[in-house]
């Protein structure tokens, strides 16, 4: 169909409407229709795959002569490269409204979606429900401060594995290697996540095993020569603080237990008659399905444990916790208790912490008592360890072993105390 460009604005101004619509030609398939109620519209004739359509092209004056007749050569051009116009506006519209929809999204602030932030998120939520609190909060804060501000608004598809490099620097150059190792872990699991639900083919998290300095895993401070533990032990004697809390110190000596754990402790737990601390799964550090289907830790009580807890008794034991916040307000022992009479006895943090009674146990039990297997001081601290023993070591079979190796800990204790000679070092 030629074109011809018949019409003229002054003609269209010209054209009077009818009692039915008129159609003004202007050639190659382009009419203007004059509606009974002078409106005025631009619509365009065309023929795709043998069937004759039309398609609007807006109205006059908004769209005047020229723009009408570009619009019409535009909607041939498709036509004839195998493209039907009302198809294409019709696809034209959707991306507009998803534009506009992602557009009000990063005017909310929301990540919007294909972008790291966004399918780090979906992933969060989809898996926070079996991890730990702890461990799940520790994700999100991790995130949100180092990997969102630099790579969540970029789609997983652009972002490389020198792009996340480059980011995990930055953390690693504040001094923080293990949180850029984690970091590059999280990032990982996203990008897995992302291969899964199709917004990214590859993991550039993988490529860079090798690329971040190794991490520097900074252990608890803690005393671990035995005059050193016998001075340790004749301070905690002598506290002249709150008698709660210098037996929140001997137990946490005797029982080398997790801080948290120790100052969780609630009477319902002591069973003084079968010398026992039974730690409910749900306080243990486990996963949620451990937490909810495992056992309880168990956690024999030498005499010397028994006889501090009795002395106790009067001083708290009415109430639920065996340590007891000293601020009141039914709470347990603040996690600074232990550490404020740490520093009052004269030991910097560089020097002991409470979590580093288990460091002391575990490397004076190692190297100094004979005939201790390690498997056992490791089920004693709670360790997860691969392989049956590990998997069982909370059942009764161990716990003569375990009985007897926190007599034995807690006789060498007092010896250390009292100053007695040491056991020598054990051979290799």
């Amino acid at each position: 169909m030629a074109t011809t460009n018949t019409l003229s604005d002054a003609a269209i101004r010209k054209a009077k409407p009818g009692e039915k619509p008129r159609k003004l030609s202007d050639g190659g398939g382009l009419y203007l229709e004059l509606q009974p109620n002078g409106g005025k519209w631009w619509r365009l004739k065309y023929r795709f795959e043998g069937k004759e359509k039309r398609i609007g092209l807006g109205t006059y004056p908004e769209v005047p002569l020229a723009d009408a007749r570009k619009r019409r050569d535009e909607a041939r051009a498709l036509v004839a490269a195998g493209t039907d116009p009302s198809e294409a506006r019709k696809a034209g519209k959707v991306e507009q409204q998803r534009q506009h929809e992602a557009e009000a999204l990063a005017a909310s602030g929301e990540p919007l979606p294909g972008t790291f932030e966004y399918v780090a998120r979906e992933f969060h939520a989809g898996k926070a429900e079996g991890w730990s609190a702890s461990y799940a909060g520790k994700w999100l804060t991790y995130c949100t401060r180092d990997l969102f501000p630099r790579l969540g608004h970029l789609p997983l598809t652009d972002i490389t594995a020198p792009k996340l490099l480059e980011v995990l620097r930055l953390v690693e150059a504040r001094g923080t290697r293990v949180s850029a190792h984690d970091l590059r872990q999280y990032a990982g699991q996203v990008f897995r996540y992302g291969i899964q639900t199709g917004h990214c083919e590859r993991n550039p998290a993988a490529d860079l095993a090798g690329a971040l300095k190794p991490a520097q895993v900074r252990h608890m401070a803690a005393v671990l020569e035995p005059v050193q533990v016998g001075a340790l032990l004749r301070n905690i004697g002598e506290y002249a603080g709150h008698p709660v809390t210098r037996a929140a110190l001997a137990l946490s000596a005797l029982l080398f237990q997790r801080p948290g754990n120790v100052r969780a402790m609630e009477w319902a737990e002591i069973d003084t008659e079968g010398a026992l601390w039974m730690i409910p799964a749900a306080k243990m550090k486990r996963t949620v399905h451990g937490k909810v289907n495992g056992r309880p830790h168990l956690v024999p009580l030498a005499r010397q444990a028994l006889a501090v807890l009795e002395e106790l008794r009067p001083l708290t034991g009415r109430g639920r916790f065996v340590f007891p916040s000293l601020m009141g307000g039914g709470e347990c022992m603040s996690e600074n208790t232990i550490r404020a009479a740490l520093r009052r006895m004269g030991y910097t943090n560089e020097e002991m912490t409470a979590h580093g009674f288990r460091a002391m146990a575990r490397t004076l039990i190692v190297e100094r008592l004979p005939g201790i297997a390690p498997d056992v001081i490791e089920a004693q601290l709670a360790h997860g360890k691969a392989g049956p023993l590990g998997m069982a070591y909370d059942r009764a079979e161990f716990m003569e072993q375990r009985r007897q190796m926190m007599k034995t800990w807690a006789d060498y204790l007092d010896r250390l105390r009292d100053g007695a000679q040491v056991i020598p070092f054990k051979a290799a």
